[in-house]
């Protein structure tokens, strides 16, 4: 079955603003130095802007204040290490932007090290001719170079998230939305009169499942996001829920209730078959998957209060994975496959947690309200999740080790569902 779309233009703006609410302060000193432009008129992009917004929306680095830069120079090799050595700053990007003709810039930059003994060391130095429309981007990946040259990470900064938006009152309230990781380059890919959820990406970030009630009932949907084609995959009686893409995306998990109790489910999308995974008497539901692909986490039940659980695909040798806190659910694994993020309750407050697999031990990492919906970044450094601030839900950010925050509350409605995107580039 295939749905009409209403699709509206993106726009260059954030319409989700990330504001800092803890641990910049500890984060590693670095320098981003306005890049020299040598046209005339306005600058097109504040590259140096956008890789210093970068770099702190990470919560690893503390880019320093423009006012308090020693210097403010276009090439490595003018860097004075003594003029920086007062300002414990590690190291420095700058560089250039010139017309290149055809509505295109030529960009050149260069990471220094001004902390070296033996003096100023080059780490990286790169060109590009960039098209107008790209720049931001382009800065993104000069954000996602200097991550990874600094931490030995790769950076996410050229990923996006997908996130449900509710304006009440509206004449199409629900919108499926997708932008930068950042609020940027927003993009409505579905305005519905009836509530939209729980959207996933494929693991090539071509397409989102989600779950619609345009047809007055629970169907789960794949939209192709560049196309914008969409299709019905799941329209079983009663509850279709809670899609999750398999890490080769040639599967989705996903909850039905067409036997009774809502249990899981995996659909192969080319042959459209389904297997039952769990059955139990009681929920089973929020399925995940391990990176492997060979299991599902899940929340459930069946111990009397919620936890979470892993089953084996093709066994069905099924074990209890949580034990602190009253009740665990939500679950998403790291792409290292070493930490579940879950949403964990105790003494009446919902908190996203990390929890190892391996040792056991979970961390309560944020101090929000009624958090719910986390979904880790594919680096593994950041989790993104739905929370309320001001009586409205909001997203907030948070480190894997709880130490940074940060908030992306909308202009206007309520924010929900977030999903971040795998690499894209």
């Amino acid at each position: 079955m295939w749905l009409p779309l209403i699709l509206l233009a993106g726009r260059a703006q954030a319409a989700l603003d990330i504001v800092i609410t803890g641990g910049i302060d500890s984060a590693r000193p670095v320098a981003v130095i306005p890049f020299q432009w040598t046209g005339g008129g306005a600058m097109p992009q504040d590259l140096a802007e956008v890789i210093a917004n970068d770099l702190r929306n990470s919560g690893m680095f503390r880019p320093l204040d423009r006012n308090a830069l020693p210097q403010q120079v276009a090439k490595a090799e003018q860097l004075t290490p003594v003029a920086w050595s007062g300002r414990q700053v590690e190291a420095v990007v700058l560089g250039t932007i010139e017309p290149a003709g055809g509505d295109q810039y030529r960009i050149s930059f260069e990471l220094a090290d001004v902390v070296n003994p033996s003096g100023m060391q080059l780490l990286e130095s790169r060109s590009a001719t960039v098209p107008a429309a790209q720049l931001r981007q382009y800065a993104h990946r000069i954000s996602d170079i200097v991550f990874e040259k600094l931490t030995g990470t790769k950076g996410a900064f050229l990923t996006r998230i997908a996130y449900v938006t509710v304006q009440h009152g509206a004449q199409y309230p629900y919108q499926m939305m997708i932008s930068d990781y950042d609020g940027f380059n927003e993009q409505v890919l579905l305005r519905s009169r009836e509530p939209l959820m729980s959207p996933s990406w494929s693991p090539d970030g071509r397409k989102l499942a989600y779950v619609s009630f345009e047809n007055k009932k629970a169907e789960i949907v794949v939209q192709d996001i560049y196309s914008q084609q969409r299709q019905v995959v799941s329209s079983q009686p009663g509850i279709n829920g809670a899609p999750q893409w398999s890490p080769d995306g040639s599967r989705l998990a996903l909850v039905l209730s067409r036997d009774g109790q809502p249990e899981i489910y995996v659909l192969d999308l080319a042959s459209k078959q389904l297997t039952r995974v769990t059955q139990n008497r009681t929920i089973d539901t929020e399925p995940a998957w391990s990176p492997d692909g060979n299991a599902l986490y899940f929340a459930s039940e069946r111990g009397g209060r919620p936890q979470i659980y892993r089953v084996e695909l093709g066994s069905g040798a099924t074990r209890r994975i949580t034990y602190d806190g009253d009740t665990n659910l939500g679950p998403s694994i790291t792409s290292d496959g070493k930490s579940l993020v879950l949403v964990s309750r105790s003494q009446g407050q919902y908190r996203i947690a990390r929890q190892e697999l391996d040792s056991g031990h979970m961390q309560v990492l944020t101090e929000t309200q009624l958090d719910e919906s986390p979904s880790p970044a594919p680096n593994g450094t950041m989790i993104i999740y739905s929370t309320t601030y001001q009586g409205r839900q909001v997203l907030g950010l948070v480190s894997m080790d709880g130490r940074f925050k940060a908030r992306l509350p909308a202009r206007s409605g309520d924010v929900r569902a977030p999903a971040w995107s795998p690499f894209l580039n």
